[in-house]
């Protein structure tokens, strides 16, 4: 059942998390915070989505702080190292921030910057890992299949464990897949599942070898892992840039997997200068459990008033939202 909006209301925090380096466009990350009756839970689709894909994030969130989760099939996940789209130069500061992580996410294709910043970007990641770490890069669907293929060609030499969402689109993915086959260069999906009206398609298509899932956005632990059944495919549990409290549900749905074959993404608490709580890496992977708010920390990272009025106000609409569907 969905609670009252006044229950959402009656615990929720809006905060503003800053950031070591600028991550997606973003500086300061914001988020919106309630408890409920299983614990507390974080509402954060990034601030240019709309009401319609940001509801299935709250449905999401609902789900964690009022449903309780699936049994968890260990108590520690590994999680990779993420390097932002940064100079060569300052990637082993980065790293260094990860404690004991041997994989690594490196993102590429970012606007502005061009496929030599990606190779120094990621020459610097295996120089400083060595030969044993593993390397896997992200290009938020930002090539076209030309431009994929030659980026992939040109980042074999590095050994990578796959390439993210290359692509925007199914049949794009599908294309390069079977174009790099012979490279045995994996492609992952994730903006291809999370973001589409169906989730299934990228399967049903051949276009992937992992999936890449994300709890909230997938509309909640259960949920996720109705899909990851259903896709038959090996997952990746990622963040979208979580506190520590999206982070505990990231977390919860990778101790619920059958099999968990990669490192996940959530260890992206080291990309903030201060958090809620505490689940930065230790030893390359993070504590699965219940995470709740530090209130110095609530109170330290008080959004302003104007983005939490914001946030409220779009708390309300995609309620409405999930209320009347």
């Amino acid at each position: 059942m969905l609670p009252p909006l006044a229950d959402l209301l009656a615990s929720a925090r809006v905060v503003a998390l800053p950031m070591h380096t600028r991550f997606r466009g973003v500086d300061t990350r914001e988020a919106l915070l309630f408890e409920g009756p299983e614990g507390w839970a974080e509402f954060s689709p990034f601030a240019e989505y709309d009401d319609a894909e940001a509801a299935t994030w709250l449905a999401g969130a609902i789900d964690f702080g009022w449903q309780p989760q699936p049994a968890p099939l260990r108590d520690r996940i590994p999680v990779n190292a993420t390097i932002p789209a940064i100079p060569a130069e300052r990637v082993a500061e980065v790293l260094a921030r990860f404690s004991g992580c041997r994989t690594a996410k490196v993102k590429v294709a970012e606007p502005g910057q061009t496929l030599s910043d990606d190779i120094a970007r990621v020459r610097a990641v295996r120089e400083a890992m060595g030969p044993e770490g593993r390397i896997r890069v992200d290009a938020n669907g930002m090539w076209n299949v030309d431009e994929a293929e030659h980026a992939v060609h040109a980042l074999n030499e590095f050994d990578l464990e796959y390439v993210e969402q290359p692509c925007a689109s199914v049949p794009e993915l599908a294309d390069l897949r079977r174009r790099v086959k012979y490279m045995g260069i994996p492609v992952a999906a994730d903006e291809s599942v999370r973001k589409s009206s169906d989730p299934l398609a990228v399967a049903r298509a051949r276009a992937a070898d992992v999936l890449v899932i994300k709890a909230q956005p997938l509309g909640g632990v259960t949920h996720a892992l109705q899909i990851v059944t259903a896709a038959g495919l090996p997952a990746v549990v990622s963040s979208a840039l979580d506190t520590a409290i999206g982070l505990s549900q990231g977390a919860a749905l990778a101790a619920a997997l059958p099999n968990l074959d990669y490192d996940c993404g959530l260890g992206t608490a080291s990309l903030f200068l201060d958090d809620v709580a505490e689940l930065r890496p230790v030893d390359g992977s993070i504590a699965v459990g219940r995470v709740a708010p530090d209130d110095g920390a609530l109170a330290r990272l008080a959004a302003s008033d104007e983005r939490r009025d914001w946030w409220l106000q779009r708390l309300g609409r995609c309620h409405e939202l999930l209320t009347s569907a």
